[in-house]
């Protein structure tokens, strides 16, 4: 049996896996009622191989607008550049596509049977016995199985529980005790469905329209367009100091909505890319689907303990500009599948084992993706001289051939779940090669051998 702490996207990834591979699992979810938040994401063919695999990718196309380019401008609306994303998808073999992060959210729910995921389950206490491990929640119920999973996000019930006791016994890496690294606040939300007179770009069906403003001091917007003619808009401060950064930090909750007319008001007043104001956005959104987010980073050492183990940001936080952080996520949540699957047996000798190939298969690319995620944040919302100064070298200096490269490492990283039917690699770029399945061979022989 396999718990699993957050019923977040990488959480519902898990259990859809884990549904397939008719492993048995629990999602225990610390909400009373599952709420999809948040703005626009961005995902291409990192993940989209494994959505073919699932047969959910044609559903995702249809709620999805292809990425072909990226637009920034300053505060005056004045052009600075336009980074074209269109030269990726020969390489990767899929499109990068931007989608409203609730429509992800509710197609992954529904791979997920209803009985699986148990609501108003806070984790206060985690504990091992008898090669068991067992949760306490808050509703003074318990739970025990043979693995959990603290997929419950940047403050991890799980992380920490485990944290405490390594640190007890004088195991745990003094970095991973160090706090996640501040430095910016946002506010995100999805308009109503708006007029295609006002909004011009709402026609063009065939791109997003990701315009990004950078006005030279603390602030960023960013604005894209979706299938259902809704605006997804995400506005970014920057703090330049630890001190600014660590107060903000307590004002703030994760994909929770909350009183943050003062944040909004900051940045009502600025020109949006499509026309009008950001204040005529901000109006057009429903406030309870207002979020005001931390930005926040950091790459943890430890990865699994015993029984328990860590998958996207409880053991990788990114920031959010270069779209890793989810894709991050889903690739963590294949990855342990993969490992679960072959498990030989329930034993400690044989989950240590799985843990330990998990994060062999994942933790340096992770590590890639934590560094990238950050220069992209820097190139798309830092403030700081050094930030601008990155910019102006990326947008006028940087030869094609050099940003060729780096599509082709980074999408030459595409793992697959190694217990269903593969799907074809479309794109011509090179692709690392993944562990197989030595269960999956074997029963996959067995059926060859019976026909």
């Amino acid at each position: 049996m396999v718990l699993i702490s957050g019923a977040g996207l990488g959480g519902l990834l898990l259990g859809a896996l884990l549904e397939r591979a008719k492993i048995p699992y629990y999602i225990f979810e610390r909400a009373a009622k599952v709420k999809p938040l948040g703005s626009a994401m961005v995902l291409g063919s990192t993940v989209l191989s494994v959505f073919e695999q699932l047969g959910i990718l044609e559903e995702f196309y249809k709620f999805s607008l292809p990425t072909k380019q990226v637009d920034f401008f300053d505060e005056k609306l004045k052009k600075l550049a336009t980074v074209s994303m269109e030269s990726e998808e020969p390489i990767a073999g899929y499109p990068n596509r931007l989608f409203a992060r609730p429509d992800l959210y509710e197609l992954l729910l529904r791979q997920v049977p209803k009985d699986r995921i148990l609501l108003s389950k806070k984790i206060l206490k985690v504990e091992e016995e008898d090669d068991k491990v067992f949760i306490h929640c808050s509703d003074n119920s318990s739970y025990e199985g043979d693995v959990l999973v603290g997929a419950d996000g940047a403050y991890s019930a799980v992380r920490q529980s485990i944290f405490k006791d390594m640190n007890q016994q004088g195991i745990l890496p003094k970095e991973d005790l160090e706090d996640l690294i501040a430095g910016y606040t946002a506010a995100v939300g999805i308009t109503e469905p708006m007029d295609p007179e006002k909004y011009p770009q709402l026609k063009d069906k065939s791109n997003c329209h990701f315009e990004v403003v950078v006005d030279g001091a603390s602030y960023s917007w960013s604005v894209y367009c979706l299938q259902t003619n809704q605006i997804c808009w995400m506005l970014v401060k920057q703090y330049l100091s630890a001190e600014e950064g660590k107060k903000a930090m307590f004002m703030n909750s994760e994909w929770g909505p909350e009183k943050n007319e003062s944040f909004l008001k900051e940045f009502q007043d600025w020109a949006c890319p499509y026309g009008g104001t950001l204040k005529d956005l901000i109006d057009a959104t429903p406030k309870d689907l207002i979020s005001k987010i931390y930005l926040e980073h950091k790459l943890f050492k430890t990865w699994f303990y015993k029984r328990s183990v860590l998958i996207g940001d409880a053991c990788h936080k990114m920031l959010p500009a270069a779209g890793q952080g989810a894709a991050n996520a889903f690739q963590d949540s294949v990855i342990l599948a993969n490992c679960l699957y072959d498990l030989k047996d329930n034993s400690q000798a044989s989950i240590t084992a799985a843990f330990k190939s998990y994060y062999d298969q994942r933790f340096q690319f992770a590590k890639g993706a934590c560094e990238a995620s950050k220069i992209a944040n820097k190139v798309m919302a830092g403030s700081t001289w050094s930030d601008r100064l990155m910019r102006t070298l990326v947008f006028n200096y940087m030869p094609r051939f050099m940003q060729q490269k780096h599509f082709e490492k980074t999408y030459s990283y595409r793992p697959q779940v190694t217990f269903l039917p593969r799907a074809p690699n479309r794109g011509t770029g090179y692709l690392v090669p993944q562990p197989p399945s030595t269960r999956y061979t074997e029963e996959q022989r067995e059926r060859e051998r019976k026909l």
